[in-house]
């Protein structure tokens, strides 16, 4: 397997992204509609989405709150732009860069929001964005995380095991993102938002192996 730079992986499939996600994924007819759900319908919520892809999850976000202020991060200039085309109209913030190293800002969000972006990540890097996360949101408030986990520690510790045989077959820079799925187990995922400084820390609901865990500062 041949691994591809982030943005270059989601750069050459932009064209069929959105069918892919609602057809191919189990539980995506419902998961999107369900986390746009979870944020807060207040006109004029600041929401941050990690990782926003095309927007999916804010396509339904609007529907429920047009007048909504989202700031999207996301690698994929193409993903981007194809974000920008669906929802021209709206109230919309593009960023493009890794939201590790996008400033955030402190208690500046009423919600966060990150749908099938994080499982790309190992839980030490995880933990930086997560305390950087929990700075930039306001009291009070909540990150929705709807992603991919793994189904036991063992899976777990095999994707990074993989990854990293495949970094060193194929000699890549440890410093750039390549795609290929390293999630952790739901647990571990818990535990790291809690090191981050999150509570209350819930799993609301799942599908096969992605479910929406929701928690509050």
């Amino acid at each position: 397997m041949k691994l591809e730079r982030m943005d270059d992986f989601f750069a050459a499939r932009v064209d069929g992204y959105d069918e892919h996600m609602r057809t191919t994924i189990a539980g995506s007819s419902d998961f999107y509609a369900f986390t746009a759900s979870l944020l807060p319908a207040e006109s004029g919520t600041r929401v941050l989405d990690l990782g926003c892809g095309t927007g999916l999850e804010l396509e339904e976000y609007f529907r429920i709150n047009p007048n909504a202020d989202v700031t999207g991060i996301d690698l994929s200039e193409a993903m981007l732009k194809a974000l920008k085309a669906k929802l021209p109209d709206q109230n919309i913030h593009l960023i493009r860069g890794s939201y590790f190293d996008v400033p955030f800002g402190e208690n500046t969000y009423d919600a966060a929001v990150s749908v099938e972006s994080l499982h790309h990540f190992p839980a030490e890097q995880k933990e930086k964005l997560y305390r950087k996360l929990h700075d930039a949101l306001k009291d009070d408030s909540f990150f929705v995380l709807t992603d991919y986990f793994a189904e036991s520690d063992a899976l777990e510790k095999e994707y990074f095991q993989n990854l990293k045989q495949l970094k060193a077959e194929q000699r890549l820079s440890e410093s750039e993102f390549f795609h290929y799925d390293t999630p952790l187990t739901a647990e571990h995922e818990i535990q790291v938002l809690r090191q981050a400084g999150f509570s209350d820390i819930q799993i609301l609901k799942s599908w096969g192996t992605t479910s929406t865990l929701l928690a509050r500062k």
